[in-house]
């Protein structure tokens, strides 16, 4: 098969993940048709758990048969198998290294600070509030002026960060905090952001994220043993932003 063909290119994702959101993004920004097949993460199906054996998690790309894992990964395995379509990462060596360094630090951090804001309560959710924020503060700090994190070009770090946009009205609406005071220069990098087709259409609505998350912090009890509870085990029953026969 010569390079880029997209003949079987299949995306195992579920709506709500950020992650899958990545990978959403970056095929729009290539112009790459795919297959889209929706995931249901209390029962989930055979070709995700034979793509993923390791991990059994979604965000799975499938190009021609062969599964590729991990939504960083993913987006520059699309990078590099369609190259001639919009460049999601820099030909400089020494900026594509910082690219991936950033774009790591998001996939480390974001999700497991911004996940505590809406599980934890008391103490613990001020803690996870300053781990947050300084994060927010961090990322601010390395998108300065800059237009897009790469500089002109939207790329590697917008993809990894701008999924979590959508959850943003979730943090605040749990944890009482503002992001938009807290680092007020994300502010325009994000309105930039959902101005482009492939991120506009790639991105689900904030209130429904958060109806979402409203569904598992009822039907969840997010302690158990002292360890925070993973939301994959319940997400079946909430499907393209409304509930469905989950409890039986």
């Amino acid at each position: 098969m010569a390079e880029g063909e997209n003949k079987g290119l299949v995306l195992l994702d579920f709506w709500v993940s950020p992650f899958g959101q990545r990978c959403r993004i970056a095929l729009a920004e290539k112009g790459v048709e795919y297959e889209y097949r929706e995931e249901n993460l209390r029962d989930k199906s055979p070709l995700l758990l034979k793509s993923n054996p390791v991990h059994k998690k979604i965000p799975v790309l499938i190009h021609d048969g062969k599964p590729v894992c991990e939504s960083l990964i993913i987006v520059q395995y699309i990078d590099e198998a369609w190259p001639d379509r919009a460049p999601l990462l820099p030909a400089d060596s020494y900026a594509r290294a910082q690219a991936r360094f950033w774009a790591d630090l998001v996939d480390k951090k974001m999700y497991e600070s911004g996940t505590k804001l809406w599980k934890l309560k008391g103490e613990a959710q001020e803690e996870a509030k300053k781990e947050f924020i300084e994060i927010l503060k961090l990322l601010e700090g390395e998108l300065g002026d800059k237009k897009y994190f790469g500089g002109d070009t939207f790329g590697l770090v917008d993809i990894a960060l701008v999924p979590f946009t959508a959850w943003f009205y979730s943090y605040e609406a749990c944890a009482n905090l503002s992001a938009e005071k807290e680092a007020p220069k994300l502010v325009p990098w994000v309105k930039r952001c959902r101005e482009r087709e492939s991120v506009s259409k790639s991105l689900p609505d904030p209130l429904k994220v958060y109806e979402f998350v409203c569904f598992l912090k009822k039907l969840c009890s997010w302690h158990v043993n002292g360890h925070l509870c993973r939301p994959e085990y319940i997400v079946g029953g909430f499907r393209h932003g409304r509930l469905t026969s989950f409890v039986g």
